[in-house]
C-alpha cells in the first residue's frame, strides 16, 4: 500500500510539473484551432457587420470552389516535387559528408548556410536572381548559350511554380542532408566490413544495408519536410504572391488572401481548417508507417 501511495504522489507531482506546459499548449495551439473551426461555421464579414451561423455551407461552397481545388493541387504538386528532390539531393550530400576526407567539418558547415539564411532573405535574394532583366540566372544561361532569350521566371505560368520549387529545394536540402547524416552515423560499420568480406560491392551494400538501416531516419525526414512543404507560404508569397494567374497559389496563400485581404473570416477559416485536416492526415499516415518500421 505504501508503494501505491508513493506512485500516486509521483504522478501528482509529474502532473503539477507538466501542467504549465499543457496549459501553454492549450492556449497557443488548441484555442486557435477551435476558434477557426467556430468561424468556419459562420458567415462573418466584419467590414459589413455580418456574423451569421450557416453550418456547413462554407464547406459545401468550398467543395465547388475551383480556385480552392487549384490551390490544393498546386500545394500537392509543390509538396511532391520539392520533397522528392530534397530527399534525393539530401541523401547524396549526406553520403558524401559521411565519408572521411580532409576539411570535412568545414564542408559540413558550408552546406548548412542556405538552411541558416532566413526564408524571407533567401526568397528576396532569389527574386533578384530570377529577375528577367537583371537577374544573374538569365545572364549565365544566355552566356552559356543554353537559352537564346531571357526568361521571365516568376511571370511565366509554366515556369513560376518550378522556380519556387527550386528555391525551396535550395533552402531545405541541407536540413534533409543533416538529418540523414545523423542516421548514417548510427549504422554500425561492422555491417559494411562483413559485407565486403562476403564480396558485396558499394551498390549492394547501399541497397541491403544503408537503405534498410536508414529507413526510420528517412521517414522522419519525409514527415518533417512533407508537413513544411504542404504548409508553404512565405517563400512562394514573396516570390510570386500566388501568381501569375494563381498558378503558384497554395492553400496557405489562398487562406491568407481570404482572411486578411478580402476579410472573409468564415470562408477563409474553412480553407484553413481543411488545410489543417490535410496536414493531420499526412502526419497520421507517416506516424503509422514509422511505428510499423520500428516494430518490424
Amino acid at each position: 500500500m505504501a508503494g501505491l501511495g508513493v506512485i500516486a504522489r509521483e504522478r501528482r507531482a509529474a502532473f503539477l510539473f507538466t501542467a504549465p506546459a499543457i496549459f501553454c499548449m492549450a492556449v497557443v495551439a488548441f484555442y486557435p484551432i477551435l476558434w477557426a473551426l467556430y468561424l468556419s461555421l459562420h458567415r462573418r464579414l466584419p467590414i459589413f457587420g455580418i456574423s451569421k451561423f450557416i453550418g456547413l455551407r462554407n464547406y459545401i461552397f468550398l467543395a465547388q470552389d475551383t480556385r480552392f481545388w487549384n490551390a490544393f493541387f498546386n500545394t500537392l504538386y509543390f509538396t511532391l516535387v520539392s520533397v522528392a528532390l530534397e530527399f534525393i539531393l539530401g541523401l547524396a550530400i549526406a553520403l558524401v559528408l559521411h565519408q572521411a576526407f580532409r576539411g570535412r567539418g568545414w564542408v559540413r558547415a558550408a552546406v548548412l548556410i542556405p538552411w541558416a539564411i532566413p526564408t524571407v532573405v533567401s526568397a528576396r535574394m532569389w527574386e533578384w536572381i530570377y529577375n528577367s532583366d537583371f537577374g544573374v540566372l538569365n545572364y549565365l544561361l544566355v552566356s552559356a548559350s543554353i537559352i537564346s532569350t531571357k526568361l521571365n521566371w516568376l511571370g511565366d505560368s509554366a515556369l513560376a511554380m518550378h522556380a519556387a520549387i527550386m528555391v525551396d529545394v535550395w533552402k531545405t536540402t541541407p536540413f534533409v542532408a543533416l538529418l540523414l547524416l545523423a542516421g548514417l552515423q548510427f549504422i554500425p560499420q561492422d555491417l559494411y566490413r562483413a559485407a565486403q568480406v562476403d564480396g558485396a560491392g558499394p551498390l549492394t551494400s547501399f541497397r541491403h544495408i544503408t537503405l534498410p538501416m536508414l529507413k526510420p531516419a528517412i521517414l522522419v525526414v519525409l514527415l518533417f519536410r512533407t508537413l513544411d512543404a504542404f504548409r508553404i507560404f512565405d517563400a512562394v508569397y514573396i516570390l510570386t504572391g500566388g501568381g501569375p494567374a494563381n498558378t503558384t497559389e497554395t492553400l496557405s496563400i489562398y487562406s491568407y488572401k481570404l482572411l486578411f485581404q478580402t476579410l472573409q473570416f468564415g470562408y477563409g477559416s474553412a480553407v484553413a481548417v481543411v488545410t489543417f485536416v490535410s496536414v493531420m492526415v499526412i502526419s497520421f499516415f507517416y506516424i503509422r508507417v514509422l511505428a510499423g518500421v520500428r516494430e518490424g
